[in-house]
């Protein structure tokens, strides 16, 4: 499983919903994008909260916005869910400071946990559904919030996806079907039920440990294997308290037990939990074959991009021709989806287009203009091998409305990512043999992490031949105008002292520039010369402004 550090997954969370950004005083409309651009070299509220908790950067991307779902017309939520998974919490809550420190992160942010609430609603209910059944204890019921921030979409750059933040190697161990059309991932029925099977392997794999359980679903059970072997080698306590771990891993488990504490006992920390109805709201129907998701979500009278939030595991504009056959349909919905998909002929499932094959067409390249693959043409056209002929005619399925319309398809989001300004100007390079992130990002002068999420990949993702990456370029502009600016709506600064983790990449001159202090204060606060390097990993204390964290 990918490392996950929550102080940055948590503040992406709270920059998604909307938080206060620096640029949000600054009155000129025009001026806005400019201000917005110059301003992401400076340290924000999200740098400045990841350094006031000394931690290390998650990588956890929420590339959609949330939507509200429509799940059921007689709505009452007298019988909570978070008082059934109150009832049943049972791990001890070790009082230490690693589990205080994550905790109090979490009872000073009341948004992140409205926020996260919202987005667990349609799926809640199911998941303890299954942890019960399942037998495993309640707690799990907690840990998408500590993966993903209850978000389906949720990728890392460990290559790790979906609520449950399962990397491929380990969803396909667990169940997962992942090929162009689909990825179970991200499905929140099959990511669910494969993570049940994950806990309750590891929790046998470790002689019924839960904590060690947890701590090898973070890290992998050979890196937490090895860690017991070792403190049992020297004759050392062998419990999660006790390994060497992580960081990562060292406060994974405290943030769960963390989140436990607070809904065992929300009163006690001035919290509130968002109400969640204890019941089923959300079917997953039997849908037989392959149909397109438009389609569907008339069928179902539900606005497309709901379907496609309830159904985040189908990559394109149709459901996978080889199955999964079944689409997550809210309860009040599904009579009306079941009565209209009765009445659908099999071909009326997908629209069709006839195509004539040209000189110089391939099964692959009539594929990729259709947006579709290769297998779904041959089986429709009772092809057996690759060859083609000129002049002959194939059926193609194609989507029913524009590709765009399915805004939350694989394409589209990578698009709407590749598109979002991240600098003044935008490169496009096109993937020749050799190529990878780090290469590239050198030649263009570029983080090469933030090249890969640029383009909704993992750093250590493999390039295609051909492919197109969007780098994006900023101005060196100076921004002491902008600065003033940004001050101007402060009463006054508040200054605080931090502890920042050097990461790959950093020179004494981007951090003095990203915190607004200077080279010569950084080597007075910690006795160091600009001449040396930094090195990843290296701890240094700044005294920065964080009025815009608070």
């Amino acid at each position: 499983m990918k490392y996950i550090s929550f102080s940055l997954s948590a503040a992406i969370a709270l920059v998604g919903c909307q938080s206060t950004t620096p640029n949000q005083g600054l009155s000129a409309n025009n001026n806005q994008a400019t201000n917005t651009l110059l301003l992401e070299n400076i340290a924000s509220p999200v740098d400045i909260s990841q350094a006031l908790l000394a931690d290390e950067t998650a990588d956890v991307i929420h590339p959609v916005n949330d939507v509200e779902i429509s799940l059921s017309e007689d709505v009452n939520v007298s019988d909570d869910v978070w008082q059934r998974i109150r009832e049943q919490l049972t791990f001890p809550i070790e009082q230490n400071r690693r589990v205080v420190v994550q905790r109090n992160w979490y009872a000073k942010n009341q948004n992140y946990l409205d926020r996260v609430a919202k987005r667990a609603k349609p799926y809640m209910h199911f998941i303890v559904e299954e942890l019960e059944a399942a037998n495993i204890p309640l707690e799990m019921a907690l840990l998408p919030i500590v993966e993903s921030a209850f978000d389906p979409f949720a990728y890392s750059h460990g290559r790790a996806s979906g609520m449950w933040q399962f990397v491929p190697g380990t969803g396909t161990r667990f169940g997962m079907k992942q090929n162009w059309w689909y990825d179970g991932r991200r499905d929140v029925i099959a990511s669910t039920k494969g993570a049940i099977k994950y806990l309750k392997y590891l929790h046998k794999f470790f002689d019924g440990d839960w904590l060690l359980a947890l701590a090898a679903y973070n890290s992998g059970e050979g890196r937490v294997q090895r860690a017991v072997k070792n403190n049992a080698r020297r004759n050392m306590p062998t419990d999660f308290w006790s390994l060497d771990l992580p960081k990562e891993t060292r406060a994974y488990v405290p943030k769960l037990l963390a989140l436990a504490d607070l809904v065992k006992r929300p009163a006690d920390f001035n919290i509130k939990f968002f109400e969640i109805e204890n019941k089923s709201v959300i079917t997953p129907v039997d849908i037989g074959s392959q149909i397109d998701l438009a389609k569907a979500a008339e069928l179902a009278d539900l606005p497309l991009e709901e379907l496609q939030h309830l159904n985040p595991g189908y990559n394109r504009w149709a459901t996978d021709p080889k199955g999964p056959h079944y689409l997550v349909i809210p309860n009040h919905k599904v009579e009306k989806f079941k009565a209209g998909l009765s009445k659908l002929s099999k071909e009326d499932r997908l629209a069709w287009q006839r195509y004539q094959i040209k000189n110089g067409d391939s099964l692959g390249r009539i594929a990729k203009k259709f947006n579709t693959d290769i297998g779904v043409i041959k089986q429709v056209n009772n092809i057996r091998g690759n060859n083609i002929r000129a002049g002959k005619h194939l059926l193609i399925p194609v989507a029913a409305k524009s590709l765009d319309t399915y805004i939350l398809s694989q394409d589209q989001r990578l698009a709407k990512k590749q598109n979002t300004p991240r600098g003044n100007e935008k490169i496009i390079h096109t993937v020749v043999s050799g190529d990878n992130f780090w290469d590239i990002s050198r030649t263009y002068g570029v983080n090469y992490r933030q090249l890969a999420k640029w383009n909704g990949m993992a750093p250590r993702d493999t390039l295609k031949l051909g492919q197109k990456l969007v780098i994006w370029k900023k101005a060196k502009i100076a921004k002491d105008s902008l600065l003033s600016a940004q001050m101007s709506h402060n009463d006054q600064a508040i200054m605080r002292n931090i502890t920042y983790k050097v990461r790959r990449g950093d020179s004494f001159a981007r951090i003095a520039d990203k915190f607004n202090v200077s080279i010569k204060d950084i080597e007075r606060w910690n006795r160091l010369n600009r001449k040396k390097y930094l090195q990843p990993g290296q701890m240094l204390k700044l005294s920065i402004d964080v009025t815009n964290a608070i």
